[in-house]
């Protein structure tokens, strides 16, 4: 008969184990993305080197095929999607789990959330449809001194770098707010009630809760960065798809999500073929670093704080 601590141990490495097994799947299933990616790219990669990566010319009946401009096109819309995005959705954030009153906090929840199950292509045709005339607009008022300025050069179209990333703004919002509100949910209400006792005001005490959420937060940014560099069809509908490198916000630019959607079906021949999958793997590598980048990056807030606590528990040990 098997003594029941015998029969708990077993059972806790039993769970353990089916755990660990789950965990190591999901890196067996990253790791073989990349696997395949290289694969897959291997006639391009041996044609073209590090190259492709730094080469403009994207020239499929030449054979010369180039991801600068992509490159540039992806990170320079996500970036600044992140830019006008982020304070529209620590706001969000902020009135939905300190201001709003409790009867607001359910339909604001659900709204946010809702943005968040809208399919991509809804988004791109309200941007084709509603935004684009918009910002064609914009770009028609725009002062002539204003266009002197490189951000601002070029053609009134609509389409482009400006309208592609307002659409991607749009996209991130609800996922960053969703994060950003569960985050300061489990700020411990001892906090806020500490700092209204020491005579804050309720925008000192959001301060406060801020500052002690600041690691999840940075991650919900970071999460909203990753799902704007790999959106597709809303962006390939109205950034314009012309392959250039330039800060103009106005200007037709290109991603490298688009020109895969764009022109997978359509590739002829081995090397544009391995191309576009080369496309694809720099794709993943850019954001394997982005993310290992803003994940050591929260490691060390998250590092850093429990340093403090550490101090501070021993300070008031000697006290």
């Amino acid at each position: 008969m098997a003594l029941p601590f015998v029969k708990g141990r077993s059972d806790e490495l039993i769970f353990r184990g089916g755990t660990g097994v789950f965990a190591v799947v999901l890196i067996a299933l990253v790791a073989a993305i990349g696997v395949e990616l290289y694969r897959q790219s291997l006639l391009s990669i041996r044609e073209f080197g590090w190259q492709f990566w730094l080469t403009d010319t994207w020239d499929p009946v030449a054979g010369q095929f180039g991801a600068r401009p992509f490159i540039w096109g992806t990170l320079y819309s996500s970036i600044l999607a992140l830019i006008i995005a982020t304070p529209i959705a620590l706001g969000i954030a902020i009135y939905i789990s300190e201001l709003a009153p409790v009867r607001l906090r359910r339909p604001l929840v659900f709204l946010t959330e809702l943005l968040a199950a809208i399919p991509s292509i809804v988004y791109g045709l309200w941007g084709i449809f509603v935004l684009v005339p918009i910002v064609r607009q914009f770009e028609i008022a725009t002062p002539e001194w204003l266009k002197g300025v490189p951000l601002f050069t070029g053609p009134p179209l609509g389409v482009g770098m400006l309208a592609a990333a307002l659409i991607l703004s749009i996209m991130v919002i609800p996922f960053t707010s969703s994060v950003a509100r569960e985050v300061l949910k489990a700020v411990p209400q001892a906090q806020r009630e500490g700092a209204y006792a020491l005579g804050a005001t309720p925008w000192e005490a959001i301060r406060m809760a801020l500052f002690y959420a600041r690691t999840g937060i940075i991650g919900a940014v970071m999460l909203g960065f990753g799902r704007a560099l790999g959106e597709t069809m809303a962006v390939t509908m109205v950034i314009g798809n012309n392959p250039q490198i330039t800060w103009s916000l106005y200007a037709p630019q290109y991603t490298m999500s688009a020109v895969l959607a764009n022109e997978f079906a359509e590739a002829a021949g081995d090397l544009y073929l391995h191309a576009l999958v080369e496309m694809g793997l720099v794709l993943f590598v850019i954001t394997l670093i982005i993310n290992v980048i803003s994940r050591s990056f929260i490691w060390s807030m998250a590092r850093q704080k429990q340093s403090r606590l550490v101090k501070t528990a021993a300070i008031k040990a000697a006290a």
